[in-house]
């Protein structure tokens, strides 16, 4: 097709008086990128990527990933050139409240972005993820004839996020995995917040790159569409390798006055030198966000090509089915949210054998139940499968000589793990989960907040959760983790207690469609409790209750030291004190059901409370209150035998017993001070056998 040079010019540079109007109109952002890419961006929309304005979630669509996600407003342009429903108006409210246009891109949020994308380098790693789930779907579909999942993954990324170590621990992968769907533009302008790169980051990175197993491009001029669009040619040619293209860009470019120059990077241009931009492009009007008709035009006729790539691929998928039948319902079952809910239901899932186990065996257990369930689970762990219990048996192993493989090895890369759990999620007709200690959900945190922040239903499995971890000592023993994971908004996390709260929880993560589950599991085996029940799923709930009209008082506990509260309750009892055991797998959970529900458990009245868990006290106040009390960490642990430590460090039944007469002895309200009413903590219906004691490290 003949090229008309000057129309895509007008359309190049009307990229970037959108991205400069929109900066400037808002007085904030980053204009620089959006200038500086501009072709770049136009020539792989316009003629290489498959998408459809008109369906943006199109299942084989490309996916274009920004992750230099600073730049918002060259993808904002992009969308709204092409058709996807952002208006003029839209750009004009950039960053402003409630806009469709968010200072960085947010999932959800806006048609056509594709990922939350604001800390650098994290883009990259989720577009990892989304070429990982696309060469597993294409490994288990695809059919002679019949390409069916068959598109690639692209990623926008700056120098911010070569230097991000995300971006090369999951890179890192990518190569060894051989992901040949995965193309990167490497926006190279040597320039950051604070100036030249050359003072902080001169390696070579396509040397770097080509270590890990990419093929390496480069396009000398930024601004050549043709050179561009060569090299994602070349790109898309080799399919044995993921393809790094260098594209060399002056960040700036256009406007005469910050052409290479770190103040174009994060600050608006200024009216006058967008004024000057305008001109110096030759555009035909000064007036903000103004763009010809004809340039609208052209992009409509780009817009085409994808409409039709889906007609084409819909028949294609149609007579698929006719000749797989068998097939469709293994597709169905991959794109199923609600594949696990019928488990509720399932005595085989709910099963345990009635010893103590620890409850990162029993999640394992759970895994591969699972597993035939749930067709699209998929994880694996950061090189700790044998320790985290995550091993899927007889479901393959995903290496690049088998992406049908579900067992994932991440290697020790846990930051690069979380945020391809997060591409995988993005990608669609998978249900990821992810792996490793519960002290390394450190180094997961950031992308775990994006799981949050995009409500992806990524599941985190952290073992060892305690002091209990033992002789590797504070290291290796989780203290203020719980408390991080439980301050993400939107993250629910389960600390379960035994096999009962165990399969609650992983139900409750394979079940959930807008919100990641972090499971929190112990490597010490404890004892299966009577009083357990699916009222786990609710987040908190009474274990076991008094006999009293009002008891004495409440003790509240989650995972290992449940146990301990029940062999409290029981000494407590042979004294004439009488408390409820409420068993709290789940804090944020147990915030989401109703009030009538949290006073049963909690009663406002009962004011003497201790709250037993072996990690940082921080966040039991609001249970707790004035009148009581925890037991937990107020320091970092040691090394020694599980045994030793708890006994230590004060959680044993004599302290806790201790504590509860403390409380018990302090200044009350009175009965009924405060004016609220007192309810009765509710008696659970008891099993008639007991649970055996002790805590028993493996």
């Amino acid at each position: 097709m003949e090229v008309n040079l000057e129309i895509e010019k007008k359309s190049v540079n009307a990229i970037r008086i959108l991205a400069a109007d929109a900066v400037q109109k808002a007085n904030s952002g980053h204009p620089g990128l959006p200038l500086g890419s501009a072709a770049m961006a136009y020539e792989l929309w316009g003629h290489h990527m498959k998408h459809n304005p008109v369906d943006s979630k199109w299942e084989n669509r490309d996916r274009f990933v920004l992750s230099a996600g600073h730049g918002s407003t060259l993808l904002y342009s992009l969308l709204h050139l092409f058709g996807y429903g952002l208006s003029l108006k839209d750009l004009s409210v950039f960053r402003q409240l409630d806009s469709r246009t968010p200072g960085h891109p947010e999932f959800g949020h806006t048609a056509g972005v594709e990922a939350t994308t604001g800390p650098l380098g994290a883009g990259i790693g989720m577009a990892v993820g989304m070429a990982m789930a696309e060469a597993h779907l294409a490994a288990v579909f695809n059919k002679p004839e019949y390409p069916v999942v068959d598109h690639y993954t692209y990623v926008l990324g700056g120098d911010g996020c070569m230097m991000e170590g995300v971006s090369y621990e999951a890179l890192s992968l990518a190569g060894t995995l051989g992901l040949g769907k995965l193309i990167v533009l490497y926006d190279s302008n040597r320039i950051t917040i604070e100036g030249g790169t050359e003072r902080a980051f001169t390696e070579n990175v396509q040397r770097r790159m080509e270590a890990f197993g990419f093929q390496i491009l480069t396009v000398e001029d930024g601004n050549d569409t043709l050179e561009i669009g060569r090299a994602i040619k070349a790109a898309k040619a080799d399919q044995a390798h993921p393809s790094f293209i260098t594209v060399k860009t002056q960040i700036g470019c256009g406007c005469p006055a910050k052409e290479g120059k770190a103040s174009a990077h994060g600050e608006p241009l200024g009216a006058d030198n967008v004024i000057a931009l305008k001109r110096n492009l030759g555009w035909e009007s000064m007036e903000p966000f103004h763009v010809p008709e004809e340039v609208y035009g052209h992009y409509r006729k780009l817009a085409d090509a994808g409409i039709n790539a889906q007609d084409a691929w819909e028949e294609m998928f149609g007579r698929y089915v006719d000749a797989y039948p068998q097939m469709k319902g293994l597709w169905d079952g991959y794109h199923n949210v609600h594949a696990a809910e019928k488990l509720y239901d399932s005595p085989g899932f709910w099963a345990y054998e009635d010893i103590p186990q620890a409850t990162r065996n029993l999640s394992g257990i759970l895994i591969n139940r699972l597993k035939d369930q749930v067709p699209g689970l998929i994880g694996g762990a950061a090189d700790l499968a044998p320790s985290t219990k995550t091993h899927m048996k007889d479901a393959g192993d995903f290496s690049r000589d088998d992406y049908a493989g579900r067992n994932l090895h991440f290697g020790v890369r846990e930051m690069a793990m979380a945020a391809i759990g997060n591409g995988l999620a993005l990608h669609g007709g998978l249900r990821p989960f992810v792996s490793t200690f519960f002290v390394f959900s450190d180094y997961t945190k950031p992308m775990a907040r994006l799981s949050a922040l995009m409500r992806l239903p990524v599941t985190y499995v952290f073992t060892h959760d305690s002091i209990g971890v033992g002789e590797d000592g504070p290291t290796h023993e989780p203290i203020e983790q719980l408390a991080m994971l439980r301050s993400i908004p939107g993250m629910h996390v389960f600390r379960p207690a035994d096999a009962t709260e165990t399969a609650a929880a992983w139900f409750h993560a394979a079940t959930s469609s807008s919100a990641p589950t972090a499971l929190v599991l112990t490597r010490q085996n404890l004892p299966q409790l009577s009083g357990s029940s699916k009222e786990a799923l609710k987040g908190a709930y009474v274990l076991e209750g008094s006999s009293k009209e009002e008891p004495d008082a409440i003790l509240i506990a989650s995972g290992s030291e449940v146990f301990l509260a029940v062999e409290a309750k029981k000494v407590l009892a042979e004294e004439g004190i009488d408390v409820c055991v409420v068993s709290m797998p789940s804090m944020d959970v147990f915030e989401q059901q109703s009030q009538e529900y949290k006073d049963s458990v909690l009663p406002m009245g009962i004011r003497k409370r201790v709250a037993i868990e072996a990690l940082s006290d921080f966040g039991w106040g609001k249970y707790v209150g004035l009148d009581g009390a925890t037991v937990t960490m107020n320091g970092f642990g040691a090394s020694a035998p599980a045994e030793h430590l708890f006994e230590r460090f004060g959680f044993t039944v004599e302290n806790v017993v201790q504590t509860v007469k403390t409380v018990l002895q302090g200044s009350p309200q009175g009965a009924g001070g405060d004016g609220r009413e007192r309810r009765r903590c509710a008696f659970p219906e008891m099993a008639a056998t007991t649970a055996p004691v002790g805590m028993l490290v493996t």
